[in-house]
């Protein structure tokens, strides 16, 4: 052999032996490494953690409990410009290469080697998928092997569709958001199949850099990649030029509070997760469990207003109490110090009641910093309710001056006014009076300050709300709406109370004298209450009570009970208010409708009773039905007038309450297609103040709430059943010119009734 061709040949030869080297230990550790990859079952049977969801009876999300935001989405409902852009971003040879693709792989070294180190990747999304279920992210040579070996032992066994779907519903995209379904919503509040092509390019370019490319966190940095996805769907020609420059002009509107629902009920869902938990206690925040409550949206957002207008109401009635905590500002160098943002980190907005440190104060104006770098600036009528706490001569530990907390609130034209959080608490509940589903919920003021739920877990006297039961117990003694009982002072020694000798008053003092049963009720009259109480017998009535649905142990058997010295919740007063509304029956009320796993298959259903069965029956008919009757006298003349006033409707039913030193304050009411209770007071109970009755400091909560609900509700009655027969009522000023009796205890006629002060006050 020539030289020359030797010194060719060889050369040839020893790359060529390289080569087969390289090939054959490729062979060897394909051999040995590949029937020892993992199994793809958990791709095959994949199954996400998916948190536990809880809706509204109209199917609004209301909140979510799990680790991870996931929301699971077939690869035929992910709408077409969301592939294109993923493709766009991510891996735009995805349909073509087997798992790895060679072309990105020698485009990337190239682009590396003329740029002088590591500046581009070439993983493909099969690759990402394979790193995702199997891998650490860590950044080796093996690693990536087992990664492409891995890769096209997925594309073996699965179709190019089933890894995308993969892909899509398992990647990381910050906010705790794993899925672009989740994202979707973490993000924008939407559905994937409601997203905009600006939104869509904002979701793809996520995965490269969930925390570098957050729009929350770096907007600028998200805005940058999000327009380069659109340059590259429009390369690909996924987009057009027109759809491309109208998305790059598209002003996005991004969630910044990831906890954010559009309903505000966070009592009812935690309600939701209780119940979910106790019954299916197994993997309960990871198997997707879709939990659906009775709770109706309008009526929940209605509710949670009217509760919070008059929480509001009442604390602005007792005065500005001064700032809410103080800060040191002696390290702050300017306005907009960062350190600022720290300070005020551990007061949480309550809605729109948002906390801010007073950089500057005086008579005139007030200018403080709050959360995100706004310096506002609050003056005139802003400073009106507290002026007091401005003044150099108010307490120290309370006047408004530099480093203060104070809370402020925007009015409808953005100008800026002092507010405070209120110290009282409150709750509400609403029902269907005829199955009892919970339509509107709402446990207290603020959830993220006080998480104890006032409607189900708070024991308090019902004071004058009670006395209903009372009455109707009276009336299963005989006694009639037109019985006389006399309105004048009473008292009892220790032996008859149980306890110390006792002079019960009236709420004004005031003492009218012998009237009718209707008129007492509709004006409250406490000394009328205890003598029907007394009359029926305190042990009857005790055991009475619980008809409604009251435990008895909480109600002793003394002459106290006819002034509602017991013990009941909003729960128990809803439950047992709804047996006048729906004429006599006892419901059952229920917050939690049914309980669906992901696939959406029921995994557990509410049965719930209804009104109409008589196997239910709680009262006879004509009981509720002469209830019904007077508690709509309350709403009309009585205690509770300001209601039928307000509303412009005359089947408004219902009673105040006030306790002792108005300590609780109550109003318990009903419309024949929804029954609902309003309490005030304090965790640690103290008095409302003067004049705070059930009137004053809860009705008004109720009749806000009914005014939203009731907007387009005919009126309705009860229908008058069997065995009720009219007597004609002379000389009644008030109420009904006839008056209804047992068929078997009605008079021949009515004597006029004796005559009685007309004016009723708004007080118990």
């Amino acid at each position: 052999m020539p030289t020359a061709l030797r010194w060719f040949l060889y050369p040839i030869a020893f790359v060529v032996g390289l080569a087969a080297m390289a090939i054959a230990l490729a062979a060897v550790v394909l051999s040995l490494t590949y029937p020892n990859l993992p199994s793809l079952e958990i791709l095959t049977d994949y199954r996400p953690k998916v948190p536990l969801r809880v809706y509204t009876a109209d199917g609004y999300l209301i909140g979510e409990f799990g680790e991870e935001r996931r929301a699971v989405v077939n690869i035929h409902d992910v709408p077409a410009i969301m592939k294109q852009a993923i493709l766009a971003a991510e891996d735009e040879r995805f349909y073509q290469h087997g798992g790895v693709d060679t072309l990105g792989v020698l485009r990337a070294l190239y682009a590396n080697l003329l740029g002088g180190g590591k500046r581009q990747g070439a993983s493909t999304i099969t690759q990402q998928v394979a790193k995702n279920f199997f891998l650490s992210s860590e950044k080796t040579y093996t690693r990536k092997l087992y990664e492409a070996l891995l890769s096209f032992k997925i594309e073996s066994n699965l179709s190019k569709d089933q890894i995308l779907e993969l892909y899509i519903n398992q990647i990381f995209l910050g906010q705790r958001a794993y899925g672009f379904a989740a994202a979707a919503h973490a993000y924008f509040g939407k559905p994937l199949a409601d997203l905009t092509l600006a939104e869509v390019a904002m979701l793809a370019g996520l995965p490269k850099a969930p925390s570098a490319y957050n729009p929350v966190v770096n907007p600028k940095r998200a805005r940058l990649r999000q327009q380069y996805v659109l340059r590259r769907m429009n390369e690909l020609g996924f987009i057009d030029n027109g759809q491309y420059e109208a998305a790059l002009q598209q002003a996005l509107v991004i969630k910044r509070d990831v906890n954010e629902a559009p309903v505000h009920a966070e009592f009812v869902t935690e309600m939701a997760r209780q119940i979910a938990a106790e019954r299916f206690p197994d993997d309960v925040y990871t198997r997707g469990l879709r939990v659906y409550t009775t709770i109706v949206r309008d009526d929940q957002e209605a509710a949670y207003a009217a509760l919070r207008r008059g929480v509001m109401d009442y604390d602005r009635r007792h005065g500005y109490r001064g700032a809410e905590a103080y800060v040191d500002l002696a390290d702050i160098k300017s306005e907009q110090d960062e350190a600022l943002d720290e300070l005020l980190q551990d007061f949480h907005d309550a809605e729109d009641l948002r906390p801010a440190i007073v950089l500057q104060a005086d008579s005139k104006r007030i200018r403080a910093y709050r959360r995100g770098g706004e310096v506002v600036t609050i003056s005139g009528d802003g400073l009106k309710v507290a002026v007091r706490m401005i003044d150099q001569k108010a307490p120290p530990n309370k006047r408004i001056r530099r480093g203060a907390i104070i809370r402020i609130q925007s009015d409808e034209k953005n100008n800026w006014r002092i507010v405070q959080m209120p110290e009282a608490e409150a709750a509400f509940l609403a029902a269907d009076p005829r199955d009892g589903a919970i339509r509107a919920l709402v446990g207290g003021f603020d959830f993220n300050r006080n998480q104890f739920n006032h409607v189900t877990q708070a024991w308090r006297q019902p004071g004058s709300s009670f006395k209903p039961f009372i009455y109707s117990g009276a009336l299963e003694k005989g006694f009639t709406p037109a019985s006389i009982i006399n309105d004048e002072p009473i008292s009892f020694p220790s032996a008859v109370t149980g306890s110390q000798a006792w002079e019960p008053k009236n709420y004004d003092g005031k003492y009218e004298g012998p009237m009718s049963m209707r008129t007492a009720l509709a004006k409250s009259k406490n000394m009328v209450s205890i003598r029907l109480l007394q009359a029926s017998g305190v042990r009857f009535v005790q055991d009475y009570v619980t008809r409604f649905g009251f435990d008895a142990s909480k109600h002793p058997p003394y002459l106290t009970m006819a002034l509602g010295a017991g013990s009941v919740t909003p729960w128990q007063m809803v439950t047992a208010y709804a047996v006048f509304a729906n004429g006599g029956y006892r419901i059952r009320p229920y917050i939690v409708r049914e309980i669906q796993d992901d696939k959406k298959q029921v995994l557990a259903r509410a049965e719930p009773i209804t009104a109409g069965d008589e196997t239910l029956r709680a009262i006879d008919p004509r009981n509720a039905f002469l209830m019904d009757s007077m508690l709509r006298d309350v709403t009309i003349y009585g205690t509770a007038a300001r209601a039928s006033a307000t509303l412009k409707r005359k089947d408004l039913a219902g009673k105040t309450g006030t306790t002792n030193e108005h300590v609780d304050a109550w109003f318990c009411g009903y419309q024949q297609t929804v029954v609902g209770c309003s309490w005030i007071g304090f965790d640690q109970p103290k008095s409302l103040g003067n004049g705070e009755t059930g009137g004053t400091a809860a009705l008004p909560t109720w009749i806000a709430y009914m005014a939203k609900v009731l907007k387009d509700v005919p009126e309705s009655f009860l229908p008058t059943p069997e065995g009720l027969v009219s007597v004609a009522s002379p000389g009644v000023a008030k109420g009904p010119s006839h008056e209804l009796f047992y068929q078997e205890n009605a008079p021949a006629e009515l004597e006029p009734a004796p005559p009685v002060d007309e004016t009723v006050k708004p007080e118990d």
